[in-house]
């Protein structure tokens, strides 16, 4: 793994576990030292973040997280709606027993976190067992068009990991279940109303966090990393 590599890996964790909070400048001098990498492959690193909508760049200027805003979430919501019935349809068609065990061993992590209370366990499981359901749904163009929100998704879980774990466990069963038993309407349906239902709690959840008005440009004009 490259040195660039290795950067983006690190600073997309403490994106996504929420270290770096929505808004928060990124240092260059900083973050260099930190992660003990020169500044051309840290450079990369937050390019390929900025790809992935976790980082925004301001030519000239400098770099933040970006913030999280319930029009963000909103526009998550959205696309998930319609991609994620699609992958459950598909994933009652086409599932084989060990794409079903990937699951499985999802949902079985989850309530492990769950009985520990580890929040950033549960937010884990969770976007594993989203990313799994659009593998074994056997699409690779479908796979290609979720991959750039599986860090968003992660991002999410783990800022909104208040909600109730214990009914996000329940449907995911339901969904599960459908899956397994071969029944691709009643998988599309469990996945639609699974997305929805959680859309008004992660756009309550998304408010306290959000950062609506922060102007990229003026967040990064000062030299010091905002607190």
């Amino acid at each position: 793994m490259t040195t660039a590599n290795l950067a983006y890996e690190r600073l997309k964790r403490r994106i996504v576990e929420v270290e770096l909070r929505p808004g928060e400048r990124l240092i260059e001098r900083d973050l260099a030292a930190e992660l003990e990498v020169s500044r051309i492959p840290l450079r990369e690193a937050l390019r390929l973040l900025a790809a992935e909508g976790l980082v925004v760049l301001v030519p000239g200027r400098g770099a933040l997280v970006s913030p999280f805003t319930p029009d963000d979430v909103r526009d998550l919501f959205d696309v998930r709606e319609s991609l994620e019935a699609l992958a459950a349809r598909l994933a009652a068609e086409r599932a084989d027993a060990d794409g079903l065990a990937r699951l499985r061993a999802c949902m079985e992590r989850a309530r492990e976190a769950i009985a520990r209370d580890d929040r950033a366990a549960i937010a884990a499981a969770n976007a594993d067992f989203h990313h799994e359901l659009v593998a074994i749904s056997g699409n690779a163009l479908l796979a290609d068009l979720m991959r750039p929100l599986d860090a968003r998704l992660h991002r999410l879980f783990r800022l909104t990991s208040d909600r109730d774990p214990g009914r996000q466990s329940e449907e995911h069963a339901e969904l599960y279940e459908a899956i397994a038993a071969g029944d691709p309407g009643r998988a599309a349906e469990h996945a639609l109303r699974h997305v929805a239902d959680g859309r008004q709690d992660s756009l309550a959840v998304a408010r306290g966090w959000s950062v609506e008005d922060i102007d990229p440009v003026q967040a990064t004009h000062s030299r010091r990393r905002a607190r």
